[in-house]
């Protein structure tokens, strides 16, 4: 069980533990869009990846962003580049505001860094060497205005710290985004499969001022993402008309979510479109309810009342109003 404490997606440790749950699975334990971008071309994977193709996908990736080319480098995956930020900035006093993803404290503190939890009403940055913050946040899905981010890097800058943003789950809410304003000490994590709806492609970006990314090159090399990754991410990124009305839909979807979880008891504390976090005063025995019908949520060990819920596809949505019915 505690495997599942740390993010979601793992169906082999849910199916260990619950053996005679039907199949298949139903895994909203992540908040992954269920409905992925498809329009894509084919890689030629007997060659390595080229270096004009990922010029063209991170080209597109700025465009969406808006910022320049060469202050975007593509990552296998945020997670990855989230582990990297302590040996490229070096920063020893770490602020991580919180509650929110459980890599950001594991990677400063796994590298040697001491991190201090702050909280949004609380952002006491004095000796601080760098500042983690999550917008919108996961799991609670606050989102911080972009101004006050903006304020909060300014305040980093002046005494030679770091401000980074995850902005993992922003594709669905652009208009907070700080990809643009990167520069100095301003650090963007920007994540591809979340919205995207293809998480497996492992891709990410880092926004960041060039000479930042330019080490962060040299660690990641010659090819750090795949063929297959740069046809999928710049065809996605170009494709506007199915950005647009993918937030449209996700908004409907969220709000469908938000009135099956009221009807079985659960009170919608936050999210994004992307997942919604739910309280229950027994969200542990609905968790194990909700899986041995088959259905993945994401647990909390440390706020044992919340269950977070990514979004059902259209077709598995009758199977998952129902079990949370069943368990109510």
């Amino acid at each position: 069980m505690e495997r599942l404490y740390r993010h979601g997606g793992r169906l082999g440790d849910a199916h260990h533990l619950f053996p005679n749950a039907p199949s298949p699975w139903i895994d909203l334990s992540t908040g992954v869009n269920p409905v992925p971008w498809m329009g894509e071309g084919v890689a030629d994977d007997r060659r390595l990846p080229d270096p004009h193709a990922l010029e063209s996908l991170e080209s597109a990736a700025a465009a969406m962003f808006g910022v320049a080319a060469d202050h975007v480098a593509a990552v296998p995956g945020t997670e990855m580049a989230l582990r990297l930020l302590p040996l490229l900035t070096l920063a020893h006093q770490v602020g991580v505001v919180s509650p929110t993803y459980s890599s950001h404290e594991q990677a400063w503190s796994g590298n040697g860094g001491l991190v201090r939890r702050l909280t949004p009403s609380d952002l006491d940055i004095r000796g601080l060497d760098a500042v983690v913050l999550g917008n919108p946040n996961n799991p609670d899905g606050a989102a911080t205005p972009k101004a006050d981010v903006l304020a909060l890097a300014e305040r980093m800058e002046r005494q030679n710290g770091w401000l980074i943003v995850d902005e993992a789950f922003a594709d669905a809410t652009p208009d907070i985004s700080v990809a643009g304003q990167a520069f100095g000490r301003l650090i963007v994590l920007r994540s591809f499969g979340k919205f995207f709806g293809r998480p497996g492609l492992r891709l990410g970006f880092v926004v960041a001022a060039p000479h930042f990314l330019g080490r962060l090159r040299r660690l990641v090399g010659e090819w750090p993402v795949s063929s297959h990754a740069t046809i999928v991410g710049a065809g996605a990124y170009a494709d506007r008309t199915w950005q647009e009305s993918t937030r449209l839909r996700l908004e409907d979807d969220a709000a469908r979510m938000d009135q099956d979880l009221t009807k079985a008891g659960f009170t919608v504390t936050g999210g994004t479109t992307l997942f919604r976090l739910a309280a229950h005063p027994d969200a542990p025995a609905r968790f194990r309810q909700l899986a041995e019908q088959g259905i993945l949520t994401r647990p909390f060990s440390d706020m044992t009342s919340w269950l977070r819920f990514g979004l059902p596809r259209t077709e598995d949505r009758p199977r998952v109003k129902a079990a949370l019915m069943a368990c109510a």
